[in-house]
């Protein structure tokens, strides 16, 4: 039997994750091993390890890194707490391969941390850019310790193997995040009202802000342009919360105060999948600058307002509407842009290129029958052919 140890961090890699670690607890041939760590095992985020437990996943280990602060001394010194943890889980129990996505420092301190062990590493969604954010430093390090890639697109298959990566190595499997919009059951709308406590009856603004950690310095005068922006149009809003990155407090900060005095604004700390996925069809517009608003939005037709640098490289479809600049008015015209019936049309009238909703069959594909071998494990540095 071959265990598989899956890096979960947060609440949007495990949504994320969600239909492939149904399958590869389903088969007969796989043990699978979740390792939890970061904003899962804290409180102010939500506790959202009792959400992965609620689903019926076993976790098989915990290791909490993160600080009471969030600056930049307290995310390196929680990378450091990272290494050490996962180092120590593997010298007591070494999974046969192990499984990390995305971008995120502890995601990046698993792998490191598994480098010295001799353990396989595939990584789900590499090749993409977010040069606004140190996350891009993350991602593309955590392609060169891997050994096999589940990327989401061609263009983004192309560019994991301008790193130098094998091309055998490298499988377009499509986003996984899609195949949730197949399997997680839909909530209703009194549902989601009753659940989350929520007004549904004039569809809010969704709004989801996180620190462009490239200029995390920036972040309090930024947040206060999306604030007066959404003072200045007066719609109903719903606030999902910040992840754990340098200066997301003063994010959290804000949201809290802005809910304080205006009644028509609400703040959720975690939808779950079923509740996320419920309320993207319930909403007029996604405001911020989440990655669910490229990945996610477009499934539903949803239109986005993105905002500054954060996502800066990523593909996107034509819901979207970049705001380059934390600028209030340059805000305000965007969402009142998006939502105009013209642009509603337009953010209907594509095909989605991120896939078809079966990422999961072909990872689990790669997981089962992918040899762990020298082969794998002996990597050989891929040069394009000259220009």
């Amino acid at each position: 039997m071959r265990s598989v140890g899956v890096v979960s961090v947060g609440r949007s890699d495990y949504s994320i994750y969600r239909p492939l670690l149904q399958r590869i607890a389903a088969h007969p041939d796989l043990e699978l091993r979740l390792l939890v760590s970061g904003m899962h095992l804290e409180e102010r985020y939500g506790s959202t390890v009792n959400l992965i437990e609620k689903d019926g996943f076993p976790v098989t280990a915990r290791i909490p890194v993160l600080q009471k602060e969030d600056t930049a001394e307290a995310v390196a010194i929680a990378m450091g707490a990272g290494v050490s943890g996962f180092a120590q889980h593997f010298a007591r129990q070494r999974p046969d391969l192990l499984v990390v996505l995305g971008d995120r420092f502890e995601m990046f301190a698993a792998a490191l941390a598994a480098v010295p062990f001799n353990i396989p590493i595939l990584h789900l969604h590499g090749g993409e850019l977010t040069e606004g954010a140190m996350d891009d430093r993350f991602r593309h390090g955590l392609t060169k310790m891997s050994h096999l890639h589940g990327v989401a697109t061609e263009v983004y298959r192309q560019r994991v193997i301008q790193l130098g990566e094998e091309p055998w190595r490298v499988e377009c499997c499509g986003a996984l995040s899609l195949d949730n919009m197949l399997s997680v059951p839909r909530l209703s709308r009194a549902e989601m009202e009753t659940r989350f406590k929520l007004d549904l009856s004039t569809p809010p603004l969704l709004v989801t802000l996180h620190p462009t950690t490239s200029e995390y310095e920036q972040t309090a005068p930024q947040t206060d342009a999306l604030m007066s922006a959404l003072q200045t149009l007066g719609l109903p809003v719903i606030f999902t919360m910040p992840n754990a990155d340098m200066a997301g407090s003063v994010i959290r900060e804000r949201i809290l105060a802005f809910c304080t005095t205006h009644p028509n604004a609400r703040w959720v700390e975690n939808f779950g999948p079923e509740g996320y996925f419920s309320i993207l069809g319930e909403v007029s517009a996604m405001v911020g600058n989440s990655s669910s608003g490229l990945l996610e939005a477009p499934s539903y037709a949803l239109p986005v307002v993105n905002i500054g640098n954060r996502q800066k490289g990523r593909l996107r479809a034509g819901n979207v509407i970049d705001v380059p600049q934390f600028e209030a008015a340059d805000i305000v015209r965007a969402v009142k842009q998006a939502l105009t019936p013209e642009f509603k049309a337009r953010a209907a009238g594509f095909e989605h290129f991120f896939g078809d909703g079966h990422a999961s069959e072909r990872l689990l594909n790669l997981i089962v029958n992918t040899p762990l071998d020298e082969r794998l494990l002996n990597k050989t540095f891929h040069d394009l052919p000259p220009s």
